[in-house]
């Protein structure tokens, strides 16, 4: 594409293009056309559509799905073919019908792209509303493609369900759609085909779909942007042990920006990041029924500022899952490192987790806080119950870390037929400024530091970082941050959570966000 074209797409706020009837074959297929470069820009009308109804017609390049609550369904092509932009028009949500996919499969090695490749963006103003029916209707941004969907922290971009658009969502409604999956050409651990892990051809198919692929060899690689997003009632199990989650990364490299994003209400885990390189920033996971961060297949990256609150009522499961596949040894190895988190659990205990790492994972969890009717950690080794000693030969970076880490459960940690208590307690008293049997918390509105977490001495998370593009650079977005204090927010003055989120009733952020059972009026 031309850059003149680019520029129309993205600074004169063209509709989308206009079709033909024979450009959409049915329902949920065809393409979006993109339309010849005018010979001047123009810039559209100005919307006649009044506050709070349907906008009278949809785009051009959409097919008409009627009228959902007080906005007119607008059902995107199964397919995005071309870049394409998406824009916050007022009175119109977006209708996602199946898979929809952003380009086509590019494969895992960037200088060798399959045949019949399609590398495109698909870029989503702020502000705008895409919705699901059912737990088939999906997004997926294939390998070498990109979503540029960069919301404000005054207008973040919502995905939810149809429930949702139409008023009916409550605070119990969970899995009504499927969600939002990323997929790139980063390294992964597990290969469906026997080629070594890491390597540009080791790739395997996402959980939740029937034949998307993920992995490769470039650590770097860049799938496009989530900021200030929001993604509302998702998850789905297509099969047992095969679900939809809110957010699904698979092999998403570093290059990928994933800052200020809120998983609401999902039916199974919060956000899962199967392999790749990305680091994330600025997560707040409510109402996860499964786990809240689940991490598996060799990733290794940095994640800081996590706000991860489950319901009082339902299932849920751990806060933190660090997986590695069975098998201990598969290279890469996941070595997730986490800062600034506060998770929180309130409903009754079920004999589970916070936190549970299997063995293969190496993991570092610094400047966090754990307050949980459950137990608090669970660490399983591969095969017995010694949890191996740091081993240059295969990469192990030996027992996980923990650093300025406070607790408040209802047992510090659990031994269910494994690694006992006693090595547990071993591993987390080795840490510095870590505290298990005398904190009590002093959270304000159940998730906000009190004097007594804010008089905790905190760990520089710099050291645990090996990611040069996560370097210190607070003027940049999902760049790592020094910190001062634990948790994900150190005070009733920090805003880090407000006004791009939206509130229920069992996680209120203040500020000016929305309840998560409405959409912002347009």
């Amino acid at each position: 594409m031309s850059p003149l074209r680019k520029l129309l797409l993205a600074s004169t706020m063209i509709p989308l293009a206009a079709c033909g009837a024979d450009d959409i074959a049915s329902p949920g297929e065809g393409v979006i056309v993109v339309p010849g470069t005018p010979t001047t820009p123009t810039t559209p009308p100005p919307t006649t559509t009044p506050p709070g109804t349907p906008a009278a017609s949809c785009p051009a390049g959409t097919t008409d799905g009627g009228v959902v609550g007080n906005r007119r369904a607008c059902q995107v092509p199964s397919r995005f073919t071309q870049d394409t932009v998406l824009q916050n028009i007022p009175g119109v949500a977006y209708a996602l019908v199946g898979p929809v996919n952003v380009g086509t499969d590019c494969g895992g090695d960037t200088a060798a792209p399959l045949a019949g490749c399609q590398a495109v963006t698909l870029t989503v103003q702020a502000g705008a509303v895409l919705f699901g029916s059912s737990g088939n209707d999906y997004l997926v941004v294939n390998r070498g493609s990109r979503i540029q969907a960069n919301g404000t922290a005054t207008n973040p971009i919502i995905f939810t369900a149809r429930e949702n658009v139409a008023g009916t969502a409550t605070d119990s409604s969970q899995g009504l759609w499927g969600g939002v999956i990323m997929l790139g050409r980063a390294p992964i651990s597990d290969c469906n085909t026997a080629v070594p892990g890491g390597s540009a051809n080791c790739q395997q198919v996402i959980e939740g779909t029937t034949g998307s692929l993920y992995g490769g060899a470039t650590a770097n690689d860049n799938s496009g942007s989530l900021r200030f997003v929001q993604i509302r009632y998702s998850g789905f199990a297509i099969a047992p042990g095969n679900e939809l989650q809110g957010l699904t990364l698979g092999g998403v490299g570093s290059g990928t920006t994933i800052d200020n994003v809120q998983v609401h209400n999902s039916s199974d885990d919060g956000i899962e990041i199967f392999g790749g390189r990305v680091n994330l920033k600025n997560i707040a996971v409510t109402g996860a029924d499964d786990d809240s961060l689940d991490t598996d297949l060799g990733y290794r990256g940095t994640i800081q500022f996590v706000l991860a609150v489950q319901k009082p009522t339902g299932d849920g499961d751990s806060h933190i899952e660090a997986d590695s596949n069975g098998n201990e040894d598969a290279a890469p190895r996941q070595y997730t490192r986490v800062s600034n988190a506060t998770f929180i659990q309130s409903r009754a205990s079920s004999g589970g987790n916070a936190v549970l790492m299997r063995g293969g994972t190496d993991y570092a969890l610094l400047n966090s806080i754990i307050v949980s009717s459950q137990n608090c950690i669970d660490v399983d080794a591969t095969g017995g119950t010694t949890v191996r000693a740091q081993d240059a030969a295969t990469q192990d970076n030996g027992p996980p870390v923990f650093r300025s880490v406070v607790m408040s459960c209802a047992a510090p940690f659990r031994n269910d037929g494994n690694v006992d208590v006693a090595t547990l307690q071993a591993i987390f008293g080795s840490g510095t400024n870590n505290n298990n049997s005398a904190y009590t918390p002093s959270l304000v509105n159940l998730f906000m530091n009190g004097a007594t977490e804010n008089a905790v001495a905190v760990t520089d998370p710099t050291p645990f970082n090996a990611d040069p593009f996560f370097a210190v650079n607070a003027s940049a977005p999902n760049r790592l941050e020094a910190v001062t204090y634990i948790g994900a927010i150190q005070n009733a003055s920090d805003t880090r959570f407000q006004g791009w989120t939206c509130n229920s009733g069992y996680a209120n952020f203040g500020g000016s966000g929305i309840l998560c059972t409405a959409l912002p009026t347009t």
